[in-house]
Formats: C-alpha cells, structure tokens, sequence
C-alpha cells in the first residue's frame, strides 16, 4: 500500500470522498425519478412550441404543413436524438433555431434521462467541495470515536444538550455503524481511532471534546494518547470495562474515565433490592424526559447565598473547573464564576 493510501492527511479533499460522509437530506427514488421526468417533460414542451411557432419553416415529407401533433412529434424524435429526417427546417430562422436552442434543449433531454447515471458521476466532485467547506469551518465540535452501543448513547446525550447533528463527527471502522450515524445527519469518518492521522481528518484538534468509546480498554489507551497529542487542550472522555485501567486511560490523558462494567453491576445489584432508586438513577442520566442532571450560570442574585437554599436542587458547586459537593465546606457560599450542578425538569420544549 502506498503512502498516499496511508497517510489520510496527505490527501486532497476529493480523495476524503470515500472516507468522510457529510450528512444527504433523504430524497426517496420516487420523488427523484418524478423530478427528471418533470424536467423531461419541460425541455420537450418548449421545443414543441418553439416549432410550432416557427412551424412555417420547416418542410413535412407530405407536403401539407405542419401541425401541432407533427411539430410534437418532430421535438420528440429530435430530442431523443432519433431523427428519422421526415420532417427537416428549410428556413435560415428555423435552422438557426435547431442549433441555438432544439440542441441545448436535446443535452437537457439526455441529461435529464440519464441523470442518475451522472449524479453518481459527481458525487464524489460535490462530496469533496462540501468535505473543503466542512474541513474550513468545523470548530469546537464533539469527536465520538466508536458508535457502538456507548457511542450511541453518548451521541443521543449530546444531541439532547442542544448541540446540532453536523457539531459531531462519528469515527469507526464498521460501515454499518457509519450508515446509521449518518442517517442520524451525523458526520462520519471511516477509519480507526488509533491512527494520528485519521483523528486528524475527523478534526480533533479543533475538536471542543473528544469521547473515546472503543469495545477494547487497550483501544481505548491508545486513542486517548493519540488524542491528547494531537489536542493537549481538548477535553476527552473515555470509557472502561475494567477498574484497573483507569489509572491508564488517566495518563494517557483522559480528563473523565467512566467504568462502563462495574456501572452496570453496581446498578444490577441495586435492582436486585432497590429497584425504585435504579429507575431514579435511570431517569436522572436519561435526558429525554423526566428529571436530568444539568449545569447551569450562577444568577447575580445567588451570588453570596447558600446553594442548599436555592429552589433548584443543588448537588454541586463547580468552581475553577473542580467540583464541590454541596455539603462541602467550600460550597457553603456561591462566589462569582461559579457553575451550579442541579438537577432539573425536562419540559416539552427542552425535549425540541
């Protein structure tokens, strides 16, 4: 394999068509196929009327003139590049006519008739000037790297915080998983999260944040140090199966580690004797409907009071990046700059 082929960031644009997808609006192939037939049927009508206006210059095989059917049938031979020469322009005005406009509108006829055929062709070239836009002015987006199960749900946390489907770029290596990203209007790059290079194309180091949910711990160590090289700055979360590697994921630049397993079974457990709190937890990291937990601006009246006196329930006192419980001393006062973790209702129009 080449260096070209290796080497993502060494490509042009159009050479990405293949790797990057941008988000397509869903046309179904009825409507597309009624849109060319409509265009068809456009370009032949104005080239029936253009010979029957001009109908006086054109020479029937019989002789009698020519009419409204006959000049019908001329535009319909003539542009389906049929020509059985029956019927021909004798006059200059008439001539002039079949090769200023009869022949643009014969290229329209054919385009339009094999339009699909041509679209495939320019796929690529319009996938690669949306690719040089996108590449130009994506900043402070979410990098997900892995669209499994963790990945999913991340992307569905994501969306629901107001972030727009085109602020995520989807890496992964499985192309089932990038259709269905995309189908979300997610952008999706195909390639692995272990690779510099590919993390590179999907924008990490313009990225606001970057989650790393690979099926491996030992993937996971290897994206977040790559991400973290390529983005000392950005925020990165990663996932874990296994305890032990936490400590690994932390080093390797991971400012969250979030143990999906021991998650998982602490909730099992609970449910075995207190399944009301499991449905609370649920409903708290769920943020679709019911009670989520958010994070909010202190109010300039808050500033000086106590958050345990506050209507919201505070769980939390964010201050200089470190989190505060809110029985802790230091979060006895809210000070200026300070962020509330709270828990909130999510109403109809946050669900929008």
């Amino acid at each position: 394999m080449s260096r070209l082929a290796d080497r993502l960031t060494d490509r042009p644009d159009h050479a990405l068509a293949g790797v990057i997808r941008m988000p397509e609006p869903t046309v179904s192939p009825v409507a597309s196929i009624a849109r060319r037939v409509v265009w068809a049927l456009v370009a032949l009508f104005a080239a029936v009327m253009i010979v029957y206006l001009d109908r006086d210059g054109y020479r029937d095989g019989n002789g009698d003139g020519l009419s409204f059917l006959d000049c019908l049938y001329y535009a319909t031979v003539s542009l389906s590049t049929t020509g059985y020469g029956d019927i021909t322009p004798v006059s200059a005005s008439a001539r002039l006519v079949n090769v200023l406009i009869i022949t643009p509108l014969r290229v329209l006829f054919l385009i339009v008739l094999v339009g699909t055929t041509l679209a495939v062709l320019t796929e690529r070239s319009r996938q690669a000037f949306k690719l040089q836009r996108w590449r130009t002015k994506v900043r402070d987006h979410v990098v997900v790297v892995g669209f499994g199960t963790k990945g999913r749900s991340a992307v569905r946390s994501v969306l629901s915080d107001g972030n727009q489907p085109e602020q995520i770029v989807v890496v992964d290596t499985d192309t089932a998983m990038l259709e269905t990203a995309s189908a979300m209007g997610l952008v999706t790059v195909h390639g692995s999260g272990t690779r510099s290079d590919v993390l590179r194309v999907a924008g990490v180091p313009r990225a606001r944040a970057v989650v790393v949910a690979a099926n491996r711990d030992d993937s996971a160590v290897l994206i977040t140090l790559t991400a973290r090289e390529l983005a000392p700055k950005t925020q990165i979360v990663a996932a874990v199966r296994e305890a032990e590697n936490v400590h690994l994921l932390r080093q390797s630049g991971a400012n969250q580690v979030v143990v999906s397993s021991e998650t998982a079974g602490r909730l099992l457990g609970m449910a075995t004797h207190t399944p009301t709190v499991v449905n609370m937890v649920e409903d708290l990291i769920t943020p679709e409907s019911g009670l989520a937990i958010a994070e909010r601006d202190v109010e300039q009246s808050e500033i000086g009071g106590s958050p345990r006196h506050l209507s919201d329930i505070v769980l939390g006192v964010v201050r200089s990046g470190k989190l505060f419980r809110v029985d802790h001393p230091e979060a006895d006062a809210i000070e200026v700059g300070d962020r509330l973790l709270y828990v909130k209702k999510v109403t109809p129009a946050d669900e929008d």
